[in-house]
């Protein structure tokens, strides 16, 4: 019996210590941001600005501190190449600082008060180097691409913290450069097109689409989207890009060099969707464009949201942009046609699907010009002129 109860005494009292040891563990892991994979990295390099202005407030740091993963969700990424975006271009200038810093503050990030030093760029092609906790879809070596969102650190950095829902794996048939082109402006033309206006595989085959400034990177990824579903596909764009667009599957162009854009437009059968990435006076005559009485849509992604609260203050912003809101929307609808905004939003599913028709051969990377990591503020001159044929990709790795 004191056998049995010695026996049963040291069973107790190794429990006891693993359940000890277990504790341990987890308060360690809690305490090291719920990290399964740890990197060495204590540096890296990347583009910051410590104030918002022109391509003067660039810096190049080689010693920027490696971010860190606060989420359980989150992964570190290894960046070997991410693109320039117009978005970038406006944030360098702090468009949407107001509405961007509130998002920060409500996840505790950064820290210190401030978004500076702030790195830009929004999509990226990498590596895993550590993922969170409950990250079960990626592990550390897997080749991924994504967009992060506008409140995040950016990605013309050679690391950066996103979460697992902005990512997916990358297409197996291209490189990092290919895929460092596609995912901002992919996951935006997703949310105007399927998520606004409500278009899918199964319902787009014969509609008659009209995409504004199809040479740019949302143009181009748009229209062979949309041409691989089956739909009738307008565009518009300059001389030199007739041939481009033509190749990606537009079925009509509009020269706006040579040719009246609206008289010519205006010359053709009604459209099902209109997209429009310019604003400025396109919606004045873009909506009588639409057909009447079959749910037709203009959709918007020159959106009021974040210049209205950099204008106006959060509150201020807020209401006018309810008035504009009201005042596009109740304009829009008349003889059964709507006006409807969209705005980026990170989805990861949505590039999953992509990452298919990529391998599918059913959407190609559109790269114009590739520049070095430290060509950084070339690229962003280069962007700020305008006029793009597909995609400016930064190489990091």
């Amino acid at each position: 019996m004191q056998s049995m109860r010695a026996v049963f005494c040291r069973k107790c009292a190794e429990s006891v210590r693993i359940l000890h040891m277990t504790k341990l563990r987890c308060q360690i892991s809690n305490q090291h941001n719920q990290i399964v994979h740890k990197s060495t990295r204590s540096s890296m390099s990347a583009w910051q600005i410590h104030q918002y202005g022109g391509n003067e407030e660039f810096t190049l740091s080689h010693t920027a501190k490696v971010p860190t993963i606060h989420s359980p969700d989150d992964l570190l990424i290894e960046v070997h190449a991410a693109s320039v975006n117009p978005i970038d271009v406006r944030m360098r200038g702090g468009y949407g600082e107001v509405m961007l810093n509130v998002m920060r503050k409500m996840l505790g990030k950064p820290k210190s008060g401030s978004e500076f030093p702030l790195t830009l760029g929004r999509d990226f092609s990498g590596v895993v180097l550590e993922t969170g906790k409950l990250v079960t879809d990626f592990k550390p070596g897997d080749q991924v691409w994504g967009a992060v969102g506008a409140h995040r650190q950016g990605t013309h950095a050679q690391l950066l913290v996103t979460s697992q829902k902005e990512i997916s794996k990358k297409p197996k048939t291209l490189d990092h450069l290919e895929a460092a082109s596609i995912p901002y402006v992919a996951v935006t033309s997703w949310t105007a097109l399927c998520e606004v206006g409500e278009l899918k595989e199964s319902n787009v085959a014969g509609k008659r689409i009209l995409v504004h400034a199809g040479s740019g990177g949302i143009g181009t990824f748009s229209i062979q989207l949309l041409s691989s579903w089956g739909a009738d596909v307008t565009t518009t764009c300059s001389t030199d890009a007739v041939e481009l667009v033509t190749s990606l599957g537009a079925n009509t162009v509009i020269d706006y060099k040579t040719q009246d854009v609206q008289a010519e437009l205006q010359k053709l059968d009604k459209f099902d969707v209109v997209l429009d990435t310019l604003g400025g006076e396109t919606p004045n005559f873009s909506l009588d464009l639409l057909s009447k009485y079959k749910n037709a849509k203009y959709i918007s992604l020159v959106t009021p949201f974040l210049r209205n609260a950099d204008a106006y203050g959060l509150v201020k912003g807020s209401v006018k942009t309810a008035v504009d809101i009201i005042k596009d929307v109740t304009g829009g609808f008349k003889d059964g046609r709507s006006y409807r905004w969209a705005v980026f939003v990170p989805n990861g599913r949505a590039l999953r699907k992509v990452a298919e028709m990529v391998d599918n051969s059913d959407i190609k990377p559109v790269v114009e010009k590739v520049f070095e990591f430290e060509e950084v503020p070339k690229a962003f001159e280069k962007i700020a002129t305008g006029h793009s044929r597909g995609k400016t990709v930064i190489k990091v790795v």
